[in-house]
């Protein structure tokens, strides 16, 4: 039976969501890949025994996460039930719906019927009676806002989530969306988007300027660029990587030479620093005020391992921010 390291909170610092009371671990373990019916079991389980033996209490998933649609969150609840249901009260777990789940017209974007029987899905394939947050998992043109932040209260007044969350939102869509949410008394707490070095919409786009002025928490997803912002591919595509496994998000296309010799460039900084690229990479997110947590995937366990050590040294010189920022775009 699985007993979980008793020092597992001496691992990690935990962060704020923006002027909440949630704490989350500054690294967290993202569930999108790795996690579906193509993987072994006993690895997908020996990536969560890694991660919350390492202090890692968030495991963030959504409804859409496999393959197929659904896997990941079933996966998952199987490694609750054989691992760690007895720490349920020690984890954050969070799942989304907003992307194509299932046929018909009710499977998709934000309408309240979607929202809900999504979220009640979820919550059979864990084997859970809430989930911790609960997003809606990106901005719906035709739905009006008001009806998709009402099934976020009514999914935490039903108690099937404690808190509320956004993922792919812009900065003025965000801010409609929480004053709708705080008239409705809803705990929206956490903000999730994608922020690498290589990819700062975030910047640009009112996000997160507007979270933190609204006391809200960002999570970024693909801290790593897929993979990008690692050593795996300076030297070819290794016959395993993700690019070969399952080529949906990254192509050996988007591996161009003048990339290639930017994140060379970055390796040789933070080489220079004492650090992995990918260290580096998680360090320079987890050096912003804003962000309360990175989230990691993994395929194996000594990755997680490696970037936790991220958090040893998030501090940069106004050099190094510079040569990052000129490297970056």
């Amino acid at each position: 039976m699985y007993q979980a390291d008793q020092s597992r909170y001496t691992v990690l610092p935990y962060r704020r969501c923006g002027s909440s009371g949630l704490l989350l671990p500054a690294v967290s373990l993202g569930l999108w890949h790795n996690f579906g019916d193509t993987a072994p079991y006993e690895n997908m389980r020996a990536l969560c025994r890694t991660a919350f033996d390492h202090g890692i209490t968030h495991f963030d998933l959504a409804n859409n996460y496999g393959p197929e649609p659904g896997a990941a969150e079933t996966n998952f609840g199987k490694i609750l039930r054989d691992d760690l249901m007895p720490y349920r009260d020690e984890l954050i777990i969070s799942t989304k719906a907003g992307y194509t789940m299932w046929d018909g017209p009710y499977g998709d974007w934000g309408s309240r019927k979607y929202l809900l029987a999504s979220l009640d899905q979820s919550l059979r394939r864990m084997g859970l009676d809430y989930v911790d947050i609960f997003y809606h998992h990106r901005m719906d043109p035709k739905t009006p806002l008001e009806e998709t932040m009402g099934a976020l209260a009514q999914a935490v007044r039903s108690g099937k989530a404690l808190y509320a969350g956004l993922s792919n939102y812009d900065g003025p869509t965000l801010e409609k969306a929480a004053a709708i949410l705080d008239e409705l008394h809803v705990p929206f707490v956490i903000n999730q988007n994608r922020y690498s070095i290589l990819d700062r919409t975030v910047e640009k786009n009112g996000l997160k300027e507007t979270a933190a002025k609204l006391g809200k928490g960002i999570i970024t997803f693909s801290p790593l660029a897929q993979g990008r912002l690692t050593d795996r591919y300076l030297h070819g595509i290794p016959a395993d990587s993700r690019v070969h496994t399952d080529g949906r998000f990254l192509k050996e296309s988007d591996l161009t030479p003048e990339l290639l010799g930017r994140i060379a460039k970055l390796n040789d900084l933070a080489a220079a620093r004492g650090q992995t690229l990918a260290e580096m990479a998680l360090a320079w997110l987890l050096a912003k005020e804003e962000i309360t947590s990175v989230l990691v995937g993994a395929s194996r366990p000594s990755q997680i391992l490696d970037n936790i050590k991220a958090v040893e040294n998030t501090g940069f010189t106004a050099e190094e921010l510079a040569e990052i920022d000129r490297l970056s775009v």
